[in-house]
């Protein structure tokens, strides 16, 4: 039977500051931590697989028996975003930080995407994504102006009502946004931002689009397809990797979607990776301060992992991580500098404890010799440590 690895992203979710976070304006972040003092947060699959036995982790009593191979990995990379956190993930640490705009984007820039789009720019400042729907979208559907803002991260994002600026046309104002977005401005990602109502009840939709950065080399998802194995993409991983090693695509609208989306291929006969990521805990949750949603959230995606495991072959991995940190019980509506979980089961896997890894990138290569493919990563595989 063919091998078939799940490496599911449960996107922001942190387990303790890094020793680096107060550089990052962090200090203290620890999303688990947070969201486990809600009621709404219940785990048990997680918690077997030994999420609270993971070094640091004291916010929940250990599992006496833990089912997995539990860790943590901290982050080398000079960044806290998901373009960063993806690229380590999958091989490549970033030592150079992606250009960000806490001031704004420079009026050259503005004025040439302004000239090329034939529209004008609102805001150009660092906002919460819903602030700035909220406090510019009458200006901008009385105007048809594109309201523009960034965040902590290395973003350029573009809000446009769906009734004012088509999707198709809101898509193609990003693409002329990434096409500027070159040499010292090259920004990870360009991020279309599209919403729907009236004022107040604008709402953002589903039609959320990333065109990241291309990454400087190739990346876990390039040695897998290069190898001849499947490689899907569910969620946001086209667009984090900009299409790069991806086999298959398939869009969601939610983590619901997304698990359920998983599901349905872990009945399917395929050979190689699914990469999954599951982006509400980071967009909803951790970025609107929301931590009892958080809390939720986490608790509806352990009832679906526990029927992911109930589908694994005997040469099946579910793999559990995070890119980044989101601490939703912070004042900071931005993304947190935090160690991320590494969760591995499987009927092959023996229960051990992994420590801290030094890089995400260890996981990459781990990855890359579960499946038996060669490539080259900034990190060491760990395999040997759980089979």
């Amino acid at each position: 039977m063919a091998r078939r690895i799940f490496w599911i992203v449960l996107d922001s979710f942190g387990v303790g500051e890094l020793p680096d976070a107060a550089d990052f304006g962090d200090k203290g972040s620890n999303t688990l931590a947070s969201v486990a003092k809600s009621s709404k947060f219940y785990v048990p699959n997680m918690k077997r697989a030994g999420l609270f036995n993971i070094d640091g982790v004291s916010c929940a009593p250990p599992e006496k028996e833990p089912r997995g191979a539990y860790g943590r990995m901290a982050e080398q990379s000079r960044g806290k975003d998901t373009t960063t956190g993806h690229w380590e993930l999958s091989g490549i640490i970033s030592h150079k930080p992606m250009p960000t705009y806490p001031n704004g984007f420079p009026q050259e820039i503005l004025e040439e995407f302004s000239r090329r789009t034939g529209r004008g720019v609102l805001c150009n400042q660092p906002y919460s994504g819903v602030q700035a729907i909220e406090d510019y979208g009458r200006e901008h559907m009385r105007t048809g102006a594109l309201i523009v803002y960034t965040s902590a991260d290395s973003v350029f994002q573009v809000a446009a009502h769906e009734r004012i600026v088509p999707v198709p046309e809101l898509y193609r104002c990003c693409e002329i946004a990434r096409s500027i977005l070159t040499g010292e401005n090259a920004v990870g990602r360009v991020i279309a931002r599209p919403f729907v109502g009236e004022y107040p009840d604008f709402k953002r939709t589903s039609n959320r689009h990333d065109i990241s950065l291309p990454p400087p080399r190739n990346t876990v998802l390039d040695y897998v397809s290069a190898a001849g194995l499947d490689c899907i993409g569910v969620g946001k991983i086209y667009d984090i990797f900009a299409g790069r090693g991806v086999t298959r695509q398939i869009k969601t609208v939610s983590n619901d979607d997304g698990m359920e989306k998983t599901l349905e291929l872990a009945k399917e006969d395929f050979s190689g990776l699914c990469f999954v990521n599951l982006v509400e805990f980071d967009m909803v949750y951790g970025h609107r301060n929301n931590v009892e949603g958080y809390a939720a959230a986490l608790t509806q995606f352990d009832r679906q992992l526990g029927c992911l495991l109930s589908l694994l072959r005997d040469d099946d991995f579910v793999i559990l991580t995070a890119d980044h940190g989101c601490d939703p019980s912070t004042p900071s509506t931005d993304h947190s500098r935090e160690y991320v979980p590494v969760l591995i089961l499987g009927k092959q896997v023996h229960s051990v404890n992994l420590h801290t890894r030094s890089t995400f990138a260890d996981l990459g290569a781990t990855v890359l010799e579960l499946l038996h493919v060669n490539g080259v990563t900034d990190g060491i595989s760990f395999a040997s440590r759980f089979l």
